[in-house]
């Protein structure tokens, strides 16, 4: 998969490589947005089919718990947790926002995780290169690195990032 950023400048920054590593280790994660102003990081999953009230509840109940029950065997509170969601024709967007300071590489995992069994085969997953079981545990450590380098830190580019063609493309407004 390769990677393209589109900025003023040419360095990318952890904020950006931290959407990118995100995207290219979860092609399950369909866009993902940084809201510096809120210091959320929103991630967007796409179902192939409407999802009824019912369902979204459930899944809403499984990884709030889940995070809630993962956050407390570490001993940490978080600040912001939430699932949105709107129907398109036949797809439901999903959207989780997650606080930057209290999220971790591996709470990343498990959101990945839940997504996986409870949506099944109808999570729309982006097609890509076989990877290495090393290139993924790498950028499972990128993440948490730069996950580590913007908490507290002050960000005032607010990012979005997706994925075209096999591609990452990572914008700033």
């Amino acid at each position: 998969m390769g990677v393209c950023y589109k900025d003023n400048r040419d360095d990318v920054n952890g904020s950006v490589g931290l959407l990118i590593s995100i995207l290219v280790r979860y092609p399950e994660v369909a866009t993902i947005n940084f809201d510096p102003e809120k210091q959320l990081l929103k991630f967007t999953f796409i179902y192939s089919g409407v999802l009824e009230d019912k369902e979204l509840d459930n899944l809403k109940a499984k990884l709030i718990d889940s995070i809630e029950i993962y956050n407390m065997l570490e001993h940490k509170e978080i600040s912001v947790v939430s699932l949105q969601s709107q129907v398109y024709d036949k797809l439901t967007i999903i959207e989780v926002q997650r606080d930057v300071d209290t999220l971790v590489q591996e709470e990343i995992t498990l959101i990945v995780e839940l997504f996986h069994r409870y949506l099944n085969n109808n999570l729309v997953t982006e097609e890509n290169e076989r990877y290495f079981e090393e290139d993924l545990v790498a950028h499972e450590e990128i993440i948490g690195h730069n996950l580590a380098k913007m908490k507290g830190a002050s960000h005032n580019k607010y990012l979005f990032a997706f994925r075209e063609e096999g591609k990452v493309l990572v914008f700033d407004k």
